[in-house]
């Protein structure tokens, strides 16, 4: 492929795993926005506005939860932000584990370093679901190279841009003008004109959304 540095694990994606049913049904069931959905979630037509409890028959109940539950919802809810299946997930998990420093501050640094989250957050796709499709069309460059894996880890300093090839698909550019609407984080630097970013470094956990509790991931896995 060309980049010296690809050294993650490829992950193969059983096409059988895949969550089928409506997206927003995932947001109603954790019980808030995990952005799943593009630019909806930033609209009035947000099922979890109209309709902020679980889906399903029994979904308006109120039902105690054990400790364990807490901690299942919450490693669920942070799979379904990124878009990561239960194997693909423990591996990260295991990974960050074996790493120096806070597990959890760690687990949801290599979430953010992915490539399929870096080219979300850089507005080349309205979603972490659209952008790993961008990625596997071979329409991302990472430093020059192109690059298909969606898992594969971004280093600080690498450069992500659209390949030329594709910098006319009208869906990156909405995606771009939006994205830019919105602001981007800290850590990332984009060229709207060039199609292309900087990841400059990985975030703090401060800089990430105080509504994720990774302690809770660490509790369950290291029973």
């Amino acid at each position: 492929m060309g980049v010296d540095h690809l050294k993650n694990v490829v992950f193969k994606e059983n096409p059988l795993a895949r969550y089928l049913e409506s997206k927003c049904k995932l947001c109603r069931r954790e019980g808030e926005k995990l952005f799943l959905k593009g630019e909806k979630c930033f609209t009035d037509k947000c099922a979890i506005d109209r309709r902020n409890y679980p889906p399903g028959q029994h979904g308006q109940k109120k039902s105690r939860i054990s400790d364990y539950g807490v901690q299942l919802r919450e490693k669920q809810k942070i799979r379904r932000i990124y878009g990561i299946f239960e194997k693909q997930f423990r591996i990260i998990y295991k990974n960050a584990d074996r790493q120096r420093g806070v597990t959890g501050d760690n687990l949801l640094q290599q979430l953010e370093s992915r490539l399929d989250n870096v080219v979300y957050l850089m507005g080349f796709g309205s979603s972490r679901a659209e952008s790993r499709q961008i990625i596997r069309h071979n329409s991302i460059l990472v430093n020059g190279s192109r690059v298909n894996i969606p898992s594969y880890i971004v280093e600080p300093g690498d450069t992500i841009a659209v390949d030329q090839k594709s910098s006319d698909q009208l869906r990156i550019k909405a995606s771009l003008q939006a994205a830019d609407n919105r602001g981007y984080p800290s850590w990332i630097e984009v060229d709207i004109k060039g199609m292309k970013g900087t990841f400059k470094n990985k975030p703090d956990r401060s800089d990430l959304p105080s509504t994720i509790n990774e302690s809770l991931v660490v509790e369950l896995y290291s029973k």
